[in-house]
This record gives C-alpha cells, sequence and structure tokens, in this order.
C-alpha cells in the first residue's frame, strides 16, 4: 500500500511510499501484542521492594507468655508477627520482574502494533528533516502543520539527532526515538507515529529479517 510523504511544512512532496503488507498489513495478533507490552513494563519496575521478617528486626527474645493457657494465639518475642511491628510474613523482596519472550513473538508484536496504527490512518511519513538549532517553537510549527497538535506523538528517526530529540524534550505527549529502539509499547501508547523515510526503510529491514 502507498502513502503520501509530507515535509515538514505539511505539504505533500509528491513522492509516495510502499507500507511493506508482511508488516503494516497482516491481522493484529492481540496476545502477542499483551505479552510484548507486559514485558516492557514488567522490565521498567526497579523491584527494590523489601521488608523486614522477624530475624532482621532489633528487639528482645524474651518469650512474652506461656505457650499453652492463655486463650490466645501462641507466640515467641516482641518479633512476632502476630504482634503490631513484628516481623512481616512473606513480605515483598528485591527481585527482578523481566522475562524472556522468543524473537519471533516480539517482531510479530511490533508488526501488530503497526498494522493497527495503519488501519487507524494514525501513521504520517515524514520527509527526512533536521533542525538548524534545538528549539522548541520549531517542533511545535511541526506538529501544527501536520495538524497532529494535542496528541500522543511518537517520532521515529533512523539516527540519533540531537537538535530534533531537544526540540522535543519539553513538549508533553510528545517521544522521539531512533527506528532501531521501536517497541510494542511506545507504538501502541502513541495516538500518531511519524516516521520519516531513512526510519521508514530501517524497520522495514529490521521486521524483514
Amino acid at each position: 500500500m502507498e502513502v503520501s510523504v509530507y515535509n515538514i511544512k505539511g505539504e505533500d512532496t509528491g513522492k509516495k511510499v510502499e507500507l511493506n503488507d508482511a508488516i503494516f498489513g497482516i491481522e493484529p495478533n492481540d496476545h502477542v501484542i499483551y505479552l510484548a507490552v507486559k514485558q516492557y513494563l514488567a522490565a521498567q519496575r526497579q523491584g527494590t521492594h523489601k521488608s523486614k521478617e522477624r530475624s532482621e528486626i532489633a528487639g528482645s527474645t524474651r518469650k512474652l507468655i506461656r505457650q499453652k493457657g492463655s486463650g490466645g494465639a501462641r507466640r515467641g518475642d516482641i518479633k512476632s508477627p502476630v504482634l503490631r511491628g513484628g516481623g512481616r510474613v512473606f513480605g515483598p523482596k528485591p527481585r527482578d520482574y523481566w522475562f524472556k519472550l522468543n524473537k519471533k513473538v516480539k517482531t510479530l508484536a511490533r508488526k501488530s502494533a503497526l498494522s493497527y496504527k495503519k488501519q487507524q490512518d494514525a501513521i504520517v511519513v515524514l520527509e527526512d528533516f533536521n533542525f538548524e538549532a534545538p528549539k522548541t517553537k520549531s517542533f511545535v510549527e511541526l506538529q501544527k502543520n501536520l495538524k497532529i497538535e494535542g496528541k500522543k506523538l511518537l517520532l521515529l528517526l533512523p539516527e540519533v539527532n540531537k537538535n530534533v530529540y531537544l526540540s522535543a524534550r519539553n513538549i508533553q505527549r510528545v517521544e522521539v526515538m531512533t527506528a532501531s529502539a521501536l517497541n510494542t509499547y511506545k507504538v501502541m501508547n502513541a495516538n500518531v507515529l511519524v516516521v520519516t523515510e531513512d526510519a521508514l526503510k530501517l524497520v522495514d529491514e529490521t521486521l524483514t529479517k
């Protein structure tokens, strides 16, 4: 399927690019999207939560009441989990939440996410560009020209571009990333996907290996 290429002024350049049906035209698989998003969010967790067990709490080890005959729960020292201020039973410990996903699953998830964006007509192909200097005003004008201001925007570039990145950094709901770092969560989280011509070629090469 062919789509028009626009410049940063929002004008149709007259050029057309082909969106690979093997990437943008597949039947989306919701389950693999779920798995890929779950893995991404799990990897963002610090996992530094920690509670103290009874062996880690400072306190006397004197047995407070006799073992039997009180009619209440048996308990040992002041650090017993039964008591307020005692140790916690089976509390959280530092851990890594990351889990493995097969490469084919992650690739299918990205293809499915991109296919959803194509179905929603939420993909804009932009002519390769650069800003002379990092200016937030320049990026705001780009959004207005493309009529996508106020929307959650993901801009894909072929490589790191400091001027473009710094121009977009202070704008809410805008994220700039390279095509090689593309992931399912970022695509699904955006309302509009703006991709430059060279970045589109990189996405094609990466997902059709």
